[in-house]
């Protein structure tokens, strides 16, 4: 089982949460079968999210999670 996970979220300001776009309540999980994994992914999210170009400045929270 999974079970240390990465938690992302949009800032209450962000213009991504209108609804025609991801919405208000978008969040999601990612999980992981070990802490060092799931930090390891912590880590590159932090500096290069997935689909985003590198002159992209998303704004995203993300939190490490455990179950």
């Amino acid at each position: 089982m999974k079970k240390y996970g990465i938690y992302i979220t949009l800032p209450s300001n962000s213009t991504m949460r209108a609804a025609h776009l991801l919405g208000e309540n978008w969040d999601s999980y990612h999980w992981y079968y070990t802490i060092e994994d799931r930090d390891k992914a912590f880590e590159e999210m932090r500096f290069h999210l997935p689909y985003y170009q590198n002159r992209d400045n998303p704004n995203l929270i993300i939190k490490k999670v455990e179950q």
